[in-house]
């Protein structure tokens, strides 16, 4: 795909998806939603990719949607997506829930770490949220936006913000759509991290490497996926899953490498089984 509205790059295990109309504060369009799709599923099909990256180019992460768009909802007399062609599809196929704008992170392959290294408001909020983790350069503003423009919560996040930070603090953030730095957001436990500017990337990169590193991709893959579809199914259920995983995977090279590795007080060695169990 010609990216216009993004870029992507691999280095060292890790794809970096960076949202690249920085003139616009990387407001959201059509075309950047077909194109962070596009790149998604080029992670998900690259047996190198253990972690994916998602930020921002110059002084935004998202500033929502644009507001070109904005004005062209009410001229054509209702939403309109602004996608136009065919869309990739990661994480399609897990679970049907999943199967939706947005909600398809939950049935990715790969953990995706939101870079929140400016504004991030509306839609941006939303992709932050549907990240796995979130650092952010501290003074960054954060806002739902929706209540100022007329609008209902976003793309489900009425649903996952409750999940996110409880549902007293989430709610008084859908209610008033308010404007709160990056600093109360991680008194909250919506940002993991909230770091100086200078200090962001570099941390991001060294948390993504040291996943890449350490954890077993298998691990990686299932615990995630675990996470996401126990939030729809009883505790029993969750259990039951667990031990017939545990089963599987210690059938699997991943937990040979895991195991030799701690006997020989060594690092693993992921690198020698590519594929995914």
């Amino acid at each position: 795909m010609d990216l216009k509205a993004t870029t992507y790059a691999v280095e060292n295990r890790i794809a970096t998806i960076t949202l690249n109309r920085p003139h616009r504060l990387n407001a959201w369009t059509g075309r950047m939603h077909t194109e962070y799709r596009w790149c998604l599923e080029q992670a998900e099909l690259d047996d190198d990719v253990r972690v994916v990256i998602v930020t921002g180019a110059g002084r935004g992460f998202c500033a929502g949607a644009d507001s070109q768009a904005l004005e062209g909802h009410i001229e054509k007399g209702g939403y309109d997506s602004g996608i136009h062609e065919p869309v990739a599809n990661p994480g399609y196929g897990v679970r049907p829930e999943f199967d939706t704008n947005f909600a398809f992170h939950f049935g990715l392959t790969k953990p995706v770490i939101a870079a929140i290294n400016g504004p991030a408001a509306g839609v941006g909020l939303v992709l932050a949220c549907f990240a796995d983790v979130r650092f952010a350069a501290s003074g960054v503003k954060l806002t739902t936006a929706h209540g100022r423009l007329g609008l209902p919560a976003e793309f489900g996040l009425s649903w996952l913000l409750p999940r996110l930070i409880g549902l007293a603090r989430a709610q008084e953030l859908l209610l008033s759509s308010r404007v709160f730095l990056s600093d109360e957001a991680a008194e909250m436990g919506l940002v993991h991290r909230c770091l100086p500017p200078e200090d962001l990337m570099p941390a991001v990169c060294a948390y993504a490497s040291g996943l890449a590193a350490r954890i077993a991709p298998s691990s990686l893959r299932v615990t995630r996926q675990q996470v996401y579809t126990d939030l729809h199914r009883d505790v029993g259920s969750s259990v039951a899953e667990s031990e017939m995983l545990l089963n599987r995977l210690t059938r699997g090279d991943d937990y040979k490498e895991g195991v030799r590795a701690l006997l020989e007080k060594r690092e693993p060695d992921w690198s020698k089984f590519p594929k995914f169990p």
